[in-house]
């Protein structure tokens, strides 16, 4: 049985401590033969939640003695300063973690907490769009992406952290049982949330658009899907500078230019999926993508499946498609 070990430093929102026993739980409970365990500790000097919410103070069964045998260990996000130095003994546990082959996974801030290990260093990694720069700053020897979907290097999985972890545990999951038990415990959780959501950002980032003057620009995105778009290619046509055009697209739709494009494309794509017949290769030359490759990459990292199993549980009438019976490899 996996253990997956959910380590509480002080101020982590409270979401990203529970979502993980959300995640696994629902696998466990859909799929028979799944099994975990997963476990809250506390590292030293944790004593309450973070968050925009109300602090809820909280008495993990753990301390960081529950990390010793586990599979994974998990950083949630947290507040505090990020160039601070983590609490003693956690630096010491997630090495000890990697020595023993195990994994580590990092959401949010909580990639700060696993950069101060060295462990990252040379290696790929994320966090929260607005940090990406001071991680960068902090920690000149990773290799910062500012995209913010999952990163897996080695034993290490870093993301973003905006649903909680939600899509490091999903790929945890389909490591340990499988796409096809992953992708099924995504739908569970939230698949009937995405058309709606989808179509409200879009509105919002339109009406955003319109306010600030970018949505001649978003509209010549989104006709220019199939060319290399560059970030200077961009401010030049919104008639600013490459940190203007990232300063108002990160300040009005939470992106940076290219996280914009990125999304435009899979959601496009994923519109010639549902509502064509068009063949895959077509589909990727079609959104930008530069190869079917990319676009199997980026689809899976957002809905943890292929272009083709997509298209086939999309299609009318059509059952959920089963995915691949083994994980991806390293």
């Amino acid at each position: 049985m996996p253990v997956i070990a959910v380590l509480a430093l002080d101020g982590a929102p409270g979401h990203h401590l529970t979502t993980p026993g959300l995640v696994f739980a629902t696998a466990c409970r859909e799929h028979p033969g799944v099994s975990y365990e997963v476990r809250l500790c506390a590292a030293p000097g944790f004593r309450a939640t973070g968050g925009p919410g109300p602090a809820l103070a909280l008495r993990p069964p753990y301390g960081l003695e529950g990390t010793e045998d586990a599979d994974v260990v998990l950083i949630p996000g947290h507040d505090g300063p990020r160039a601070a130095r983590p609490p003693e003994g956690v630096l010491a546990a997630l090495r000890a973690v990697v020595a023993r082959q195990g994994r580590v996974a990092a959401v949010g801030t909580g990639t700060f907490t696993l950069a101060a290990t060295g462990l990252l260093d040379g290696r790929r990694a994320t966090t929260g769009w607005r940090h990406v720069e001071e991680l960068a700053a902090l920690y000149p020897r990773i290799d910062v992406d500012p995209a913010g979907t999952v990163l897996e290097d080695g034993p290490f999985c870093t993301a973003a952290g905006v649903f909680g972890g939600m899509d490091v545990c999903l790929r945890l999951l389909a490591r340990d049982y499988g796409r096809q038990v992953a992708g099924q415990t995504s739908r569970e959780l939230i698949t009937p949330l995405h058309a709606d959501a989808d179509s409200v950002q879009e509105a919002i980032d339109r009406e955003v658009a319109e306010s600030t003057g970018l949505e001649p620009t978003l509209r010549w995105i989104d006709t220019h899907l199939h060319l290399p778009l560059t970030l200077p290619e961009i401010a030049a046509h919104a008639r600013t500078s490459t940190s203007g055009v990232t300063r108002r697209f990160r300040a009005h739709t939470g992106l940076s230019p290219l996280q914009y494009v990125l999304r435009a494309r899979l959601h496009e794509a994923m519109r010639l999926l549902r509502e064509t017949d068009t063949p895959v290769e077509a589909v990727a030359h079609a959104t930008g993508f530069t190869s079917p490759t990319a676009l199997r990459h980026h689809l899976r990292a957002l809905t943890g499946t292929t272009p083709r199993a997509y298209r086939r549980a999309h299609a009318p009438g059509a059952p959920p498609a089963p995915g691949p019976s083994k994980p991806p490899g390293p």
